[in-house]
């Protein structure tokens, strides 16, 4: 029962500190659990796991209450800080322990106006890249349409020239078969005629006649004493 009535004495406080902001105005609120503590020193380090935290530069003001007494408002700035640390100062840490307590784990809220104000602009700033984005986008698209058409024309040139290059092959094989026919009559031919004259020559030879039927005796070895007989 005593947990439920702390439950909902946090949501009441909690909510009785969002009531009358307005959106612009919680992009200030953040929340954050106590780490570590030098008292001596003024130092708080916070364990941060928020987003916008990249917001939080260093020597930003920072006001820190608890939800159960959300008047009571102690004043600090960014010390220092890491991805997951927010290190703040508290000038006056003496006065502000009595009233926020200051234990490891201890869940406090803040609100800091810089950071409002560096979200206004960081969301103007991403308004201009959002532009450029979809400006980026559109040329993208438009030079993809362009490649995606290259292809295809390309393609389209590779078929045609394809088509072109099967005719060609068609007509030179044509050519080819053609003058290899023409080779092989003229081939049959050469033969032929080939056969034709050594039948005359062998024919030639039967019947070829000498001027003189008297032929040389070369009875002896000087030839002053051949004669035809």
């Amino acid at each position: 029962m005593c947990k439920k009535v702390i439950l909902l004495l946090i949501t009441f406080s909690l909510s009785s500190s969002l009531f009358g902001m307005t959106k612009k105005s919680r992009d200030g609120l953040f929340s954050a659990r106590v780490s570590r503590v030098n008292s001596e020193a003024g130092l708080v380090r916070l364990k941060a796991n928020f987003t916008n935290s990249k917001y939080l530069n260093k020597k930003d003001k920072v006001e820190i209450w608890t939800e159960l007494n959300p008047s009571r408002r102690c004043k600090s700035y960014v010390a220092g800080k890491s991805p997951e640390y927010i290190l703040v100062k508290i000038p006056d840490f003496k006065f502000c322990e009595r009233f926020l307590p200051f234990n490891t784990g201890q869940y406090l809220l803040f609100y800091s106006e810089d950071l409002k104000n560096n979200i206004t602009m960081g969301k103007e700033l991403y308004g201009i890249l959002l532009k450029k984005r979809l400006a980026l986008e559109g040329k993208l698209r438009r030079r993809q349409q362009e490649l995606d058409s290259h292809i295809e024309k390309v393609n389209a040139s590779n078929q045609r020239f394809e088509l072109l290059r099967a005719k060609l092959e068609a007509e030179w094989r044509s050519e080819i078969g053609a003058l290899e026919e023409d080779k092989s009559n003229s081939l049959r031919s050469y033969k032929a005629l080939q056969m034709r004259m050594d039948e005359i020559k062998f024919k030639m030879e039967q019947y070829r006649i000498d001027d003189d039927n008297l032929v040389m005796d070369r009875w002896a070895l000087d030839p002053r004493l051949f004669y035809k007989k």
